[in-house]
């Protein structure tokens, strides 16, 4: 089989360029030398994504992010320190998107036409080396938006989908390692979020706010990075009870590369991939569980999100770049994937998910 098309629905670009100072119109072999003997962040000399190693692996399309947490006094977690400071930072990274794209790096996708667009480019045969890279934009953790109001001039810039929460309490919904439904706040977001048509990330959602959100929303739904709680048992993972959920309202998984997701037992700054067995045939493992719990390959995908703060020191150890993640379909091919399945789960399920979502 040739190299598919991939779509990959998280990845954090804007993060790494403005909070981890990384050119990634650089060579990945340059950001790391240019990291060496960095210690402000575990994976320094440690990156795995850059333009040119996303073309490599034919990551033509990806769900990109804006994140900026407000963390209240008490709250141990990195952000800022005011609702306000936090929009001001994804602000700046909006503005390092449109940077991209002036320098004809990326190309926002906001419509169906624009999709198609990007997808007869990335499908013609032609060679992917100078190609813009489409991105659809996505927020991870809603603490910016400093009012529900705020999320209407994002969908102006081009904000398609929303995750309401990231780790710990929000100001709209709490996420991963907490509790709690939706509150009144986060009720309003979705109600509004329903009205202009965007798609709900429940990725990060603690267990209470998943159903509620569930329960409450009524338009597209994706769990843009999250593995399985049957094999790494922790409530950031998705149960299967979850699963069939998510698939009875047509959502597509994508599946995260980040080892500690995707072996159990994992310790930060201890553990390494090699030494816990966390490879490529793990990722296809986790792909493996969705596509048996549904009973078919139409809802799992790719999520990497590589680089998420994490890099080769916290991913399967056959991986170096996020080139490498093309390597997962042979892997899937010998435990029977056809080549439609293939496809299905490299692009073909987040396209038809994209499709259905955004608008003409």
């Amino acid at each position: 089989m040739t190299l598919p098309l991939i779509i990959d629905a998280h990845l954090d670009l804007s993060m790494n360029a403005l909070e981890w100072n990384r050119d990634l119109r650089d060579s990945i072999t340059n950001i790391n030398n240019r990291e060496k003997g960095m210690t402000d962040k575990p994976d320094r000399g440690k990156a795995t994504v850059s333009f040119d190693e996303m073309r490599k692996g034919k990551a033509g399309i990806v769900v990109a992010t804006q994140i900026g947490r407000y963390v209240a006094p008490g709250n141990s977690l990195p952000g800022w320190h005011s609702p306000e400071q936090a929009w001001a930072q994804t602000q700046g990274q909006l503005a390092w998107y449109r940077a991209m794209e002036e320098d004809k790096q990326m190309t926002m996708i906001t419509n169906r036409r624009e999709l198609e667009r990007h997808l007869a480019l990335w499908t013609d045969g032609t060679p992917c080396d100078s190609k813009a890279i489409g991105y659809v934009l996505s927020i991870e953790g809603a603490d910016s938006f400093v009012t529900v109001d705020h999320l209407e001039r994002a969908f102006a810039y081009g904000l398609r989908a929303v995750g309401p929460a990231h780790y710990g309490p929000g100001r709209y919904a709490n996420g991963t390692d907490s509790s709690g439904r939706l509150n009144a706040d986060g009720q309003a977001l979705l109600r509004k979020m329903d009205e202009l048509g965007m798609i709900l990330d429940v990725s990060h959602l603690n267990d209470d706010a998943f159903r509620h959100a569930l329960d409450t929303y009524r338009g597209h739904i994706w769990a843009s990075h999250n593995n399985c709680r049957a094999l790494v048992n922790h409530n950031r993972q998705m149960s299967d009870e979850m699963l069939s959920e998510l698939f009875a309202r047509e959502a597509v998984i994508g599946v995260a590369f980040d080892a500690w997701m995707l072996v159990p037992g994992w310790q930060r700054g201890v553990s390494t991939p090699k030494a816990k067995g966390c490879t490529l045939s793990v990722v296809a493992d986790h792909i493996d569980h969705i596509c048996q719990v549904a009973g078919n390959t139409r809802h799992a995908a790719i999520g990497s999100d590589l680089d998420g703060a994490f890099g080769t020191e916290q991913c399967p150890h056959d991986l170096q770049t996020i080139a490498d993640v093309q390597n997962v379909f042979p892997l899937l091919a010998r435990r029977g994937y056809s080549d439609d399945d293939l496809h299905a789960i490299a692009y073909g399920n987040w396209l038809r998910a994209l499709r259905a979502a955004l608008p003409e």
